[in-house]
């Protein structure tokens, strides 16, 4: 798989491309199919994330897919009221603020507790063809924690900070079990076919480098030290994280995502010679004309040149309203130039 390859830190003939959120709002088919089912069904229902999972590979055949869900998903099962709402989101009834709060957060088994995720990508593996990996994904426990605590979008994280800041001994308890949880979770879908994981950390990126270390960084080597005995690629994306590389260097990921207010260069130099890169084209460039596209893919090709192992990627997830062909013209460019 070319994928593997360059997440091994492998140079590869071509970088191998996909794109964070590829399955999704900006589909026509994925709309159709989400006009006649809730979101919680798409991600709970094993063949809908299956199907949904499949429709950017038969479409674009990208060099990956990842597993149509939520990084909330796991959150029910741990005791979370989970909703979403047209327009506005996710929404957590039940918040966490206080030490009886946490100490009520249950223990999840994913092979009980997550048997629709698991059996989506049972489905998924076998419909895929032997040449692409199937990448499955959590989110970090700081941006886990973020949305419950703050019962939603969580900007601008008072609550959470305030429990880091006045109960710490609360705040990584709830930290604890939300890292058993997300290892845990990735190493059941890896059991159950996922060649690769990815750990999302939306909300990593608001933390100063010395927060980041105090309050992040330990849960995350938790994580990554339990899934190295896993020996699949191992890829750790913080948003807004250009100030904190050479702490995330210390994650012990193999791959590291970089978002587009970073260069590829100068992630390079921080993360060292044994990382492989993923990234960074900004996703509202999708929106730019064909040559602009191009150009841009064509320069962050080249700025991959001689780093190792490299991953065509968004600086961010791809938005709703990106234009089919703009996304068909950027895989042209990069699977017609060899890096």
């Amino acid at each position: 798989m070319l994928y593997i390859e360059a997440a091994r830190n492998k140079a590869t003939k071509r970088p191998p491309v996909w794109l964070m959120r590829q399955a999704g709002r900006y589909l026509p088919e994925y709309r159709e199919l989400r006009s006649r089912h809730s979101f919680l069904d798409m991600c709970n229902v094993p063949e809908l994330a299956a199907e949904v999972t499949l429709q950017p590979i038969r479409r674009f055949g990208f060099d990956a897919a990842i597993l149509f869900s939520d990084i909330l998903v796991p959150l029910v099962p741990m005791g979370a009221d989970l909703t979403f709402n047209e327009g506005a989101g996710p929404r957590i009834s039940n918040v966490l603020r206080t030490s009886v709060d946490v100490a009520g957060m249950k223990v999840i088994d994913p092979d009980h507790d997550l048997t629709n995720v698991l059996k989506a990508i049972r489905i998924i593996r076998r419909e895929l063809s032997s040449e692409t990996a199937l990448i499955g994904f959590a989110g970090a426990p700081f941006t886990l924690a973020s949305y419950w605590v703050e019962g939603g979008k969580p900007d601008p994280f008072r609550n959470l900070k305030t429990m880091m800041y006045q109960d710490p001994t609360t705040f990584h308890q709830m930290m604890n079990k939300l890292s058993d949880t997300v290892a845990d979770s990735l190493s059941a879908m890896v059991r159950s076919g996922a060649n690769a994981v990815q750990v999302f950390d939306t909300w990593g990126g608001i933390l100063p480098a010395h927060e980041f270390r105090a309050y992040n960084l330990p849960y995350l080597k938790k994580i990554f030290t339990k899934l190295q005995s896993l020996g699949v690629p191992l890829t750790y994306f913080v948003k807004d994280g250009g100030h904190l590389l050479q702490d995330v260097r210390e994650v012990g990921a193999t791959v590291v995502g970089i978002d587009w207010r970073t260069s590829l260069s100068v992630a390079h130099l921080q993360l060292g010679n044994e990382i492989a890169l993923q990234g960074n084209l900004d996703p509202t460039m999708l929106f730019a004309p064909e040559q602009m596209i191009r150009s841009e893919a064509r320069r962050i090709m080249s700025e991959a040149t001689d780093l190792g192992g490299f991953i065509f990627n968004l600086g961010h997830g791809i938005l709703p309203q990106t234009p089919i062909s703009s996304v068909e013209c950027l895989i042209d460019e990069i699977k017609c130039r060899k890096i």
